[in-house]
């Protein structure tokens, strides 16, 4: 790590940064770099400055400023090229990076730098005008959108920039810059500035995300996935996100850009289609993985880009995965020696029990239910509600809703929340919908074709998030057996060994009842002192209240020394929070 001029940090790899300085994004370019694999150059201003930005009223001071500029320096000697024009012209992505992951939550720019005359630059050393025109195109659409507001359309095949230029223009009555630099400096604002956009906000708030915090911005050289043939861009993870499964999992957008794979404005191919047309690119990046998923010891969603044949990766991180997929992974993980096992007890929610664990449907039932629409699974779970086609209906409506959508956006991210599950007509299993609902653990259904939920607006839909199927009604469930979840009893039986808490099936006449004392399941935050108050002296407890953190939490700091096995899916959540809290007091202590 180098520091330029004190505001801005040189990802190098020479170190790895905390992720509290530069955010996931930046951490994992050095980290990447440090064990030499390809990733372009990259420098970063780090979170600070985010806070330094919203404490000046959203101005970039002039020191930081002068920084970007030292580093951009610094990247074009790097490389031989020059920012903004010469005959090798550099171009870069402006991105976001917290130190808490919010994938999608905040403001991207891609292809900034180009003008008419690196245009013309970029045609002559690629032999390719469509390229170039196209790249110019999809820098001034995205600028026009993401930092002036632009609503207008993805540019088509045949547009030019002065096309989408006056598009912007006559939808937002401002223009797009042609300078670089001030491109850079207007986007580097509005990047630390989405810190503060509600659908952040949103999403923050339902993690428990400390509003303290802020967001680095990464400025990273470009690569072209959209320069020929043998070009394109795709996801990748580690393991299957969707059931856990252990084996490579992604999608490949060939002669694609990033942007195009996770906005879910396109439909990818499967990974596979990656080792048909280019089987060493495909055999670097599975290597690639298998080494960032043992240094990390977790599954990792990585996203790469392949230019004219050479494979960078541009990211790598903890992926988000269903709740399934969770319970399986941490499994597995431990069994390998990745992780020991109070870890992979630790990774596990309770609220991602209660979705494994939530009813399923039944061949039955289905066999004589109407199918509405047939796409790509990509969050398991079954839910049903009122179709409805924003997110501010689903986040109004009074009873459950199914947010069904073109494709989901950030601006989305409330709807998804308040929604019981999610449908888009385009996108992959790596989309953006994709990746927020298995985070959220909402059952979704992505990709069911150019205009199907207009149809099933208004309508009462059953969705199959783990067929990937559409369900007119709301259709009848059955309990699942936790021996039918992967891992799952492996699971509760290691958080049963680290508990120094018996748990019992039988009644107990002199257990404390923690429900009566106040607290319950259903309150978010019981008090933890008051529950200690309760249970002082006790020689047992009971009550729905210990399946939350603060009653797991109030049980062992009371020292009482067995509980009463709570019913159905409680009991798991039981097991599991006194396992989790009793590793949490440790550390703390330690």
């Amino acid at each position: 790590m180098t520091a330029v001029a004190d505001r801005v940090v040189v990802l190098d790899g020479v170190t790895v940064p905390d992720r509290d300085v530069v955010g996931n994004k930046g951490r994992s370019i050095a980290w990447m770099l440090s064990l030499g694999l390809p990733v372009p150059p990259a420098l970063c201003l780090p979170i600070e400055e985010c806070r330094r930005f919203h404490a000046a009223a959203g101005e970039l001071e002039d020191e930081a400023w002068q920084s970007v500029l030292a580093g951009v320096t610094g990247l074009e000697e790097k490389l031989g090229r020059e920012f903004g024009g010469g005959d090798h012209p550099l171009l870069v992505s402006v991105r976001s990076g917290a130190a808490v992951s919010m994938p999608g939550m905040m403001d991207t720019v891609l292809n900034l730098g180009i003008t008419d005359e690196v245009q013309a630059a970029l045609a002559r050393l690629s032999g390719d005008q469509v390229f170039a025109r196209s790249t110019h195109c999809r820098f001034v659409h995205q600028f026009g959108q993401t930092v002036l507001g632009a609503d207008i359309e993805e540019p088509g095949e045949e547009a030019t920039p002065e096309q989408v230029r006056e598009e912007v223009r006559r939808d937002t009555g401002e223009e797009v810059p042609t300078d670089p630099h001030e491109q850079l400096k207007a986007v580097i604002k509005t990047v630390f500035g989405s810190w503060s956009s509600r659908r952040a906000k949103a999403y923050r708030r339902h993690w428990g995300i400390s509003e303290d915090g802020g967001t680095a911005v990464i400025v990273q050289a470009m690569v072209f996935g959209n320069l020929g043939e043998e070009s394109g861009t795709g996801v990748l993870f580690s393991r299957n996100p969707l059931n856990g499964d252990p084996e490579p999992y992604g999608e490949w957008l060939p002669k694609g850009q990033g942007e195009d794979v996770v906005s879910g404005t396109h439909n990818p191919l499967p990974l596979e289609a990656l080792a048909s047309q280019m089987p060493a690119a495909q055999e670097r990046l599975l290597e690639a993985a298998k080494l960032l998923e043992r240094e990390h010891g977790d599954v990792q969603d990585i996203e790469f880009t392949v230019e004219r044949g050479e494979l960078f990766l541009l990211q790598t991180r903890s992926a988000k995965r269903s709740p399934l997929a969770a319970v399986r992974a941490a499994v597995d993980l431990a069994d390998e020696g990745a992780i020991d096992r109070a870890e992979a007890v630790r990774r596990v929610s309770a609220e991602q029990l209660a979705t494994v664990l939530a009813p399923r449907l039944t061949e039955a039932v289905t066999a004589g239910a109407e199918v509405l629409a047939r796409g790509t699974a990509a969050c398991p779970g079954v839910a049903g509600g009122v179709a409805v086609s924003d997110s501010d209906a689903a986040c109004e409506a009074e009873g459950d809703t199914v947010l069904t959508r073109p494709t989901t956006s950030p601006e989305d991210v409330s709807g998804m929340i308040a929604a019981r599950a999610v449908v888009t007509e385009r996108g992959g299993s790596t989309s953006h919908a994709a990746v927020v609902t298995r985070a959220l653990g909402r059952p979704s259904v992505v990709g069911v074709g150019e205009g199907a939920t207009a149809e099933l607006s208004g309508r009462e839909l059953t969705v199959d998030g783990s067929s990937g199927v559409v369900y007119a009604g709301i259709l009848e469930t059955e309990e699942v057996d936790p021996s039918d979840v992967p891992g799952l009893e492996e699971l509760i039986e290691w958080a049963v060994e680290l508990s120094p808490v018996a748990v019992v099936d039988a009644q107990l006449a002199d257990a404390v009842d923690l429900d009566a004392a106040g607290a319950s399941l259903e309150e978010s935050a019981p008090d933890v002192e008051a529950l200690v108050k309760a249970l002082d002296g006790a020689s047992a407890a009971r009550g729905s209240a210990i399946a939350t953190a603060e009653g797991a939490r109030a049980v062992l700091l009371a020292g009482v020394p067995t509980v009463e096995r709570l019913p159905g899916q409680q009991a798991a959540a039981l097991l599991l929070r006194l396992a989790q809290e009793k590793a949490n007091l440790e550390e703390e202590e330690g």
